[in-house]
């Protein structure tokens, strides 16, 4: 593995970054789009053999490359998983040349002052060195913002900077996911808030220390465009937030050298009743069309 060839395809945002990361509490919806019912499995030994199933359907099909698909995001359960005998993360580099990264975080606490940080991750170390150990290059931790609270928005910064630095301390780059709720009143004033307590904690961070973010698409287009241009952010990365695949491409098209790290944008559509040939051709265009997206800025 090349860190540093690895490194540069991210900067370089020629492309997008896949989110295969969906957890417990959300493989069962993710299964369901899928066309997977809950009845097709009986525990959840069974689920995630068949979140697999799908994950590794989607990395093997010819459009996902990192032509356009620069990184993915997996889940911890992928990471230790293989894809035709080789461990998912070498796969990705080797065979695909996509630049593999985990979701690290456990969850989201309670909601405190309109917002959830992370819950607390006690094992996070013993993680990173299996990650390390795994050739993952680099982490992902959402937290979720639910009004425009100045306090909960500060610690929901405060909170992903002090873990990024933990994540940066193994040799791995963090991406810093505070999601602001698409469906939020005053969701543009939040953002601002967002952008501000971002670049207060950038500014605080070593000459040679760098994060990625991964944000919910601004109402004002090129609203980060300070966090994009900072010298310790690698890249910008968006996600879609519940937007559908056409909405979330047109408003990140807006956003100049924001690229998408998309979810369910990337799987709408695909279902295991495809033949291969529907699927990939499926799977094919909304890789394009997203890539399409990502460049547009």
């Amino acid at each position: 593995m090349s860190k540093a060839l690895q490194t540069q395809q991210i900067a370089s945002g020629q492309g997008f970054i896949a989110a295969l990361d969906q957890s417990g509490g959300s493989t069962p919806k993710a299964l369901m789009q899928y066309e997977v019912a809950e009845t097709d499995y009986s525990n959840d030994a069974e689920m995630y053999d068949l979140i697999h199933e799908m994950r590794a359907r989607i990395i093997k099909s010819p459009a996902f490359t990192g032509d356009k698909v620069v990184g993915a995001i997996l889940f911890e359960m992928t990471m230790e998983r293989d894809i035709d005998g080789t461990p998912t993360a070498d796969y990705l580099w080797s065979q695909r040349q996509v630049v593999p990264f985990l979701k690290v975080d456990k969850g989201l606490a309670e909601i405190a002052n309109g917002v959830q940080c992370l819950k607390d991750m006690p094992d996070l170390d013993a993680l990173l060195i299996r990650a390390v150990d795994k050739n993952i290059f680099g982490t992902k931790m959402r937290s979720v913002i639910l009004e425009a609270n100045p306090k909960g928005i500060q610690d929901v910064v405060a909170q992903q900077f002090a873990i990024g630095k933990q994540i940066l301390g193994h040799g791995l780059m963090p991406i810093i996911e505070p999601e602001i709720t698409i469906t939020m009143d005053n969701k543009a004033q939040a953002e601002q808030m967002l952008c501000d307590a971002i670049l207060a904690e950038l500014d605080g961070l070593n000459d040679d220390q760098q994060v990625m973010l991964k944000l919910s698409l601004p109402d004002i287009a090129n609203q980060y465009q300070p966090l994009v241009n900072h010298p310790k952010v690698l890249k910008v990365v968006a996600l879609s937030g519940g937007y559908s695949r056409d909405v979330a491409n047109s408003m990140l098209a807006k956003n100049t050298q924001m690229i998408a790290s998309f979810s369910r944008a990337l799987t709408q559509g695909l279902s295991a009743k495809q033949s291969d040939k529907a699927f990939d051709d499926m799977l094919a265009a909304t890789i394009d069309s997203i890539y399409q997206a990502s460049i547009a800025g």
